[in-house]
């Protein structure tokens, strides 16, 4: 019972540093934006469900990866069975890694930092596709097509959550898959429901996120550096 306690903290953990992402903000509220261009008068249930199905369409994107690289896993497990630990330990040394990526940004930030957010190459092609959504189905394609966008600068967490979990197999892990990308999509739908119900507009979010970005880069790099720690003492 301990360890399934520790294994859902440390999977929560991680969860939580991809969950406050700032570029998953970013195009949820270039999202809004592009909704909002096409009409004045678009209804709010409408603007909620466009927003919930890029969610969706996110949410379908991460779980993909995340069953992808557990068969990964999985399938070279028996390469990897000799080296475990130190296969473990480059896990663990990654995390800090990304972690103190994310720390660095709070003091020295820089907009498309390499691991910690999308590059700024890649950010007029997601623009782009984000401006083609004319519909609700549309918005679950382009949040989909966006995951690739956001790789490099979420699939670090996914590393280490699903090689934690990979032990369990696909359908032992799916339960704790589904639990770690619901908490990383969490804010996509607070922020949909907070604009369609008019608490709060695009811009208000968009001026929210560029305020914190930083503090938004500490949480996450502190989170992914102590479980990285954590994983290299072995403490779970």
């Amino acid at each position: 019972m301990v360890v399934d306690i520790l294994t859902i903290g440390k999977i929560t953990g991680l969860a939580l540093v991809n969950s406050v992402n700032p570029c998953q903000i970013a195009m949820l509220v270039l999202v809004l934006f592009t909704i909002f261009s096409q009409t004045q008068e678009i209804k709010k249930r409408r603007i909620f469900f466009i927003g919930l199905m890029f969610t969706l369409g996110v949410f379908i994107g991460y779980l993909i990866y995340s069953l992808i690289l557990i068969q990964l896993f999985q399938t070279f497990a028996g390469v990897l069975k000799n080296s475990s630990i130190w296969f473990k330990s480059g896990f663990a040394i990654l995390a800090m890694l990304i972690g103190a990526l994310q720390i660095k940004d709070y003091f020295m930030y820089h907009p498309g930092n390499l691991g910690t957010e999308m590059p700024l190459s890649l950010r007029p092609r997601a623009k782009i596709l984000i401006k083609r959504i004319t519909s609700p189905f549309g918005a679950l394609i382009i949040g989909l097509i966006i995951t690739l966008f956001l790789a490099p600068c979420t699939m670090a967490p996914l590393f280490v959550a699903t090689e934690s979990l990979s032990h369990l197999g696909l359908i032992g892990a799916l339960p704790l898959v589904l639990y770690f990308n619901f908490i990383v999509v969490l804010p996509l739908i607070v922020i949909s429901f907070i604009v369609s119900r008019g608490f709060a507009t695009a811009e208000n979010i968009s001026g929210w996120k560029e305020r914190n970005v930083k503090k938004m880069h500490l949480i996450a790099g502190i989170l992914l550096f102590v479980i990285g720690l954590a994983l290299l003492m072995g403490w779970i």
